[in-house]
């Protein structure tokens, strides 16, 4: 399927590895010149060097001002910003009922303020070219998983940012949606880390809880999130697409 996507400029952040680093790889293949954004400067360099032909920037997208010259940066090189994913997130957190005030800080500042702030340093970008936002959400955010409590509530916080925020992007040409992954095994990914410590475990997990019984790829997220970037979705807005594998019951 041709996605129409040859030549638009496309910003994946948090795109040095796992989930990111493959929507960065797919919009590659699109055609899209693709931007990545990391804070090591190693994994960063690195995963550039995958993708021959991307530009990247080293920025931290929980501080505005970091996203306020990643995007500067963007439109000095490339002229223009027609896809904006917001990739940066993290599910590690404490146990339930050990949350404190300064970890409900540094959860939202990974899993929400890292997406506003980057959407807002690019409205003006993506007015410009009528262009569209993909967030990177997860299914914690949906349902109660037992996942970190901070986790989830920002997950959930960041759902309700898309769908709020639709409307009054809508207006301006501004496509906004989000994508909820579900159990997505990588390299260094927490799946990778519990099937090293008890396979048999989550096999039981994935038998029980899972409808088609297995982990997902980034790939699976990556193409969803190809599609939903290009033209071929221009009447999508304001929506979550889960992806999981059938784990969510509601």
């Amino acid at each position: 399927m041709n996605l129409e996507l040859g030549g638009k400029v496309a910003l994946v952040t948090g795109s040095s590895a796992g989930i990111g680093l493959a929507i960065a790889r797919q919009l590659a293949d699109e055609g899209c010149k693709v931007v990545l954004n990391g804070r090591d400067p190693e994994r960063l360099r690195a995963a550039q060097a995958q993708l021959a032909g991307t530009h990247s920037v080293l920025a931290d997208a929980r501080d505005p001002a970091a996203c306020q010259a990643m995007i500067g940066e963007v439109i000095a090189v490339h002229g223009r910003l027609d896809i904006l994913v917001c990739n940066v997130g993290s599910g590690t957190s404490v146990a339930p009922g050990q949350e404190h005030p300064s970890e409900w800080q540094r959860v939202l500042d990974i899993n929400l303020h890292s997406t506003t702030n980057a959407v807002w340093a690019a409205t003006e970008a993506l007015v410009a070219s009528r262009g569209n936002v993909i967030c990177i959400s997860s299914i914690c955010g949906i349902e109660a998983l037992g996942c970190p409590v901070p986790y989830a509530a920002a997950k959930a916080a960041l759902e309700s940012y898309v769908r709020n925020s639709a409307r009054v992007f809508g207006r301006q040409g501004v496509r906004i949606n989000s994508i909820a992954p579900g159990n997505i095994l990588f390299e260094g990914s927490v799946w990778d880390r519990k099937l090293k410590q008890d396979r048999a475990a989550v096999e039981s997990m994935l038998a029980r809880d899972v409808a088609l019984g297995c982990l997902g790829t980034p790939g699976d997220v990556a193409r969803l999130a190809a599609y939903l970037a290009s033209p071929l979705a221009n009447f999508i807005t304001g929506a979550t697409h889960v992806v999981d594998g059938g784990q969510l019951r509601s």
